[in-house]
């Protein structure tokens, strides 16, 4: 897929998992009120794969490759297992808001943990210093949160601190599997990856699921109309479109820019929560995410007023134009 025939399509991918990515959070909560975390987890996963592959095998194209299986493996269970599988068991005693800034931290484990472009990240200046500004304001956001925070007011504190752990491992894991699958593409569609990443994840989180015995007494009946629909959402927003989006950024842009949806995410999560679910927000809030913005502006400053060879050829014109004018008319 060329980027420079279609420019246009960054900038949606960006959208994609700026926004429909920080109402999953939300999603993952309406998913958690009938299923299990990781029960939730494989059922968006595998269905989302299965539909994938059965539309890439019907138009042609194949899946035998051992090596290419073995890749998406990897890559599935650390991203989407180990990443979002482990959020889901969070969202059960932190809020959606709440999960979202807690592995908002992804910006800075990329860059701590891809060692091969330290040179590039700090290159631009601009890129740690939007960074730490990022963190400050999450961690405003946080303390806002969670003086705020009455939802999960009878759950044990030491249930709540786990979870809060638990999470900043799934942002750990993600960022293994990003860089995994940016350094080892399988030599496949980006559909096709995908695909397979969501089938292998899926069946992973069921086998948790087996483990930690969520199959025991659960039943599809008793799940309510609220749950389903966050599935379907999970499903054909979360796990396809926006997990596309984000894949496919991976291949053309830096990881610590493209993980910048981290610090986007909860502001879409707290505004959704606001207007679905009636959650409030409090000035804390409002300023943690002013100083976030701040800190993704900066670290993407450099790539929006960076000019193209074009541009700069034409202002060098311009220049000299203005120059050759300037000395013709000067007064003697």
């Amino acid at each position: 897929m060329s980027t420079t025939k279609n420019k246009w399509l960054i900038p949606l991918a960006f959208t994609n998992i700026y926004v429909i990515w920080g109402i999953t959070f939300l999603a993952i909560s309406f998913g958690l009120k009938g299923f299990p975390p990781f029960i939730l987890s494989g059922l968006r996963f595998l269905v989302a794969g299965i539909l994938m592959i059965g539309y890439l095998l019907s138009k042609g194209e194949k899946a035998n490759s051992m090596v290419n299986w073995k890749k998406n493996a990897i890559t599935g269970t650390l991203i989407l297992t180990g990443g979002t599988g482990l959020v889901a068991w969070g969202e059960q005693y932190v809020t959606a808001s709440e999960a979202a800034i807690s592995i908002a931290t992804g910006p800075f484990w990329f860059i701590a943990i891809d060692r091969k472009n330290w040179k590039y990240y700090f290159s631009d200046k601009f890129i740690p210093i939007g960074l730490i500004i990022g963190f400050i304001g999450l961690v405003l956001f946080l303390k806002g949160s969670v003086h705020s925070n009455a939802v999960h007011a009878a759950v044990d504190g030491n249930l709540r601190i786990t979870a809060f752990v638990v999470l900043g491992l799934s942002s750990i894991t993600w960022v293994l599997g990003s860089l995994y699958s940016k350094k080892n593409p399988a030599s496949q569609s980006t559909f096709m990856n995908i695909a397979q990443q969501l089938i292998v994840a899926g069946l992973v989180s069921f086998l948790i699921a087996f483990f930690r015995k969520e199959w025991a007494g659960f039943s599809v009946s008793a799940v309510p109309l609220s749950a389903w629909s966050g599935v379907l959402f999970l499903i054909f927003f979360g796990s396809i479109i926006a997990y596309l989006s984000y894949i496919w950024l991976l291949s053309v842009k830096p990881a610590a820019l493209v993980s910048t949806h981290t610090y986007i995410n909860p502001i879409v999560t707290v505004i959704a929560g606001w207007i679905v679910a009636n959650q409030s927000i409090n000035g804390s809030q409002l300023y943690g995410l002013s100083i976030i913005l701040l800190g993704v502006l900066l670290t993407n400053v450099t790539r929006y007023f960076r000019l193209s060879k074009r541009s700069k050829v034409k202002l060098r014109r311009v220049r000299r134009f203005f120059n050759k004018t300037g000395k013709r008319y000067q007064p003697i």
